[in-house]
């Protein structure tokens, strides 16, 4: 092996330019195949920390939905309270997500910036509407949910997110619009709200 590519391991041989640029060449390539591998593996650790961390954050959806079909009534109230808090605390979160977007876009349009900052507090102000009503308030924030995922779809193009994000959101916005409306169920089906 040391005998076929021994030429990389000699030094340039300044009187033969071809060899020396030869060599160069292959070195340049060799660490740009293990930069590409290194951001490669750097990618596949955030998408799978990301799922992981995406997915752990079901948790408290599908717990207090499935709690509400199975506790006692007495205490289906704060169950739904607890869901419906919840939900507001992950509507912000994703306003929030365009936040950070926004202030580490560097040489994007101003226009740009400004609708990933004002966007950003609209998921809020829709889980703050969801708790004027709470005969509404899961229907509201579903509708949240559903607009969140519809703006990040655009957005998240623009700020050059990689795909499988977007794969990733579509399968939690999933399973959170399913988790409330299980809840909202519940809640109207074992006569309480």
């Amino acid at each position: 092996m040391v005998r076929r590519f021994g030429f990389l391991v000699r030094l340039p041989d300044k009187n033969n330019p071809a060899t020396l640029k030869i060599q160069l060449r292959i070195l340049v390539l060799l660490l740009s195949a293990l930069t590409r591998a290194s951001a490669l593996k750097m990618n596949l650790f955030d998408k799978l920390l990301a799922t992981r961390l995406g997915f752990a954050g079901l948790i408290p959806f599908v717990t207090l939905s499935l709690a509400c079909w199975i506790v006692h009534p007495g205490w289906l109230p704060q169950f739904i309270q607890a869901q419906l808090f919840y939900g507001i605390a992950i509507l912000s979160f994703l306003g929030g997500l365009h936040w950070g977007v926004a202030l580490l876009l560097r040489d994007r349009p101003a226009g740009q910036v400004k609708r990933a900052l004002l966007w950003g507090v609209m998921p809020s102000i829709f889980a703050w509407v969801s708790m004027v009503n709470v005969g509404v308030a899961f229907l509201v924030q579903m509708v949240g949910f559903v607009i969140a995922y519809q703006v990040d779809k655009r957005f998240y193009a623009d700020y050059g997110l990689p795909a499988w994000f977007l794969a990733l959101r579509f399968r939690l916005t999933c399973i959170v619009i399913g988790s409330q409306a299980l809840t909202f169920l519940a809640a109207n089906l074992r006569n309480t709200v």
